[in-house]
């Protein structure tokens, strides 16, 4: 151990290199469950430095995990087997636009939230928007594929990526892709990289896609009586021909919750809300709230209320916004997931997550962005109590494999990190799991990048309780 530290701070100020137990254990968790102490924490400020730590622990073959600022649900920088945590958060933020060309260059620790705002100086947008944008960085989204309410129109990260800059696990860089919006040459390694969790290597720059900002948007709300109604109400929307910028669904739940929290008018005695956001022209916004106010009317919506002013419809995402802390006030441990199913099969989904809620004695709140299917089930529980913990496993267990059968997936944004490994299998199958396997080994072939995540060790279950 004691020969690949000093090799490690042989190429690093001192200061960036931490072994102090309290400092470690500041590194040891994340935003999901469990907590893996690293044995040497690094933080690293250009991709020289990263080129030196990568090619040591190649050498020693030592594990390697990079982290953003920690926000990931899914378990994607805890250091399950020991090694050195990569912490890519202090290095400078870069943000470079090229308004002209539609694009921006960033490092890897920029805020996501700031890339949008420096966007919008030119009239332009960067369209993916996790909830987390604002104290997450872009490293952590690329590794994660992260999406947010705007997916359900532009897309997920993935979809805004044109090269990458790649730190490989023999501390090589690479360059994929490049600044064209049209790049069809050979394998696209830069889709295969976004969203591989830090298994395949370190990304030290992005270029990525901006859009031009809509001169306009709309927000409604349609309270219903019956959470299926909402459901349908939703594929109903989407099969008009309106493709709304975000629709979000909470349940009553959900509602409580945040009227409990911080009120601000919401239904509480409604089943479920969905909250729509249109884009684009004012004119054509006009006719498409009037076609979504007759859909949600024929479909049997309660009522569909138009915001009278900006400072109003704010309000409204601002409560869809709060879901999440407010829920947290109900019991102190939340389990947060994100399985994703096909739009019509959300009442389908909805009748499940009823049915395991029942089955298992667990308090279960749904919210989530509704018009990809992206719905988020939480777990609301107490971490304390072991045989709670006991039920909540196995109805999460349920939750991710009703996503399957109902011919979803387990994860549309949050990644698959240490919680949902244990399942790969259940939706990829033995063989494509093998496949992914192999790129993995051919890429990684001493296996020090992120090991632990997304590949499920046999017999590996999902574990909530404390050992």
């Amino acid at each position: 151990m004691n020969e690949w530290i000093e090799a490690l701070q042989k190429h690093l100020p001192e200061k960036q290199i931490m072994t102090d137990l309290a400092d470690r254990h500041s590194y040891s968790f994340d935003a999901s469950f469990g907590e893996y102490l690293p044995e040497i924490v690094v933080q690293a400020k250009n991709k020289g430095e990263v080129v030196q730590i990568v090619k040591i622990a190649n050498e020693h073959q030592i594990p390697i995990y990079p982290r953003g600022q920690g926000t990931c649900l899914s378990g994607g920088p805890l250091p399950v087997n020991g090694g050195i945590v990569l912490d890519l958060s202090q290095w400078p933020e870069e943000i470079d636009v090229s308004a002209d060309d539609l694009t921006v260059t960033v490092s890897p620790s920029v805020l996501t939230a700031n890339i949008d705002k420096a966007a919008r100086e030119h009239g332009l947008m960067y369209a993916p928007d996790p909830s987390s944008a604002h104290v997450a960085t872009i490293g952590g989204n690329l590794a994660e594929n992260s999406g947010g309410p705007r997916g359900l129109k532009y897309g997920v990260t993935k979809d805004f990526v044109l090269g990458l800059e790649l730190v490989t696990p023999e501390g090589e860089i690479i360059r994929t892709g490049g600044k064209t919006i049209k790049n069809v040459t050979g394998i696209d390694l830069t889709k295969l990289l976004v969203g591989s969790e830090g298994t395949l290597g370190v990304i030290t720059e992005a270029t990525l896609k901006l859009v031009p900002k809509p001169p306009a948007v709309q927000t409604l709300m349609a309270v219903f009586d019956d959470v299926r109604l909402a459901g349908q109400a939703i594929s109903r929307t989407l099969t008009s021909g309106i493709l709304p910028s975000k629709m979000e669904f909470m349940d009553q739940a959900c509602i409580r919750a945040v009227e409990n929290f911080q009120p601000a008018g919401l239904p509480t005695d409604a089943a479920a809300i969905v909250i729509i956001e249109l884009d684009g022209h004012p004119e054509t916004l006009s006719i498409e709230k009037e076609l979504i106010q007759d859909i949600m009317k024929n479909i049997g919506a309660r009522d569909t209320v138009i915001p009278e002013s900006q400072e109003d419809a704010a309000k409204i995402w601002h409560s869809r916004k709060q879901v999440s802390p407010a829920i947290a006030k109900i019991k102190p441990t939340k389990v947060s997931e994100d399985a994703t199913v096909p739009r019509s099969k959300i009442p389908d989904m909805m009748d499940r997550l009823k049915e395991i809620k029942e089955r298992h004695n667990v308090e279960i709140v749904v919210f989530g962005h509704a018009g990809d299917g992206n719905l988020h089930p939480n777990v609301l529980c107490d971490k304390r109590d072991q045989e709670e913990m006991g039920r909540v496993e196995l109805a999460v267990e349920e939750i991710f494999q009703a996503a399957i059968d109902l011919g979803g997936t387990l994860s549309g944004e949050h990644g698959i990190g240490t919680m949902k490994a244990p399942f790969m299998e259940n939706e990829l199958g033995e063989v494509g799991l093998d496949m992914m396997r192999r790129i993995k080994d051919a890429w990684d072939p001493n296996g020090i990048m992120n090991p632990g995540k997304i590949f499920p060790e046999k017999g590996q279950k999902l574990v909530l309780r404390s050992e």
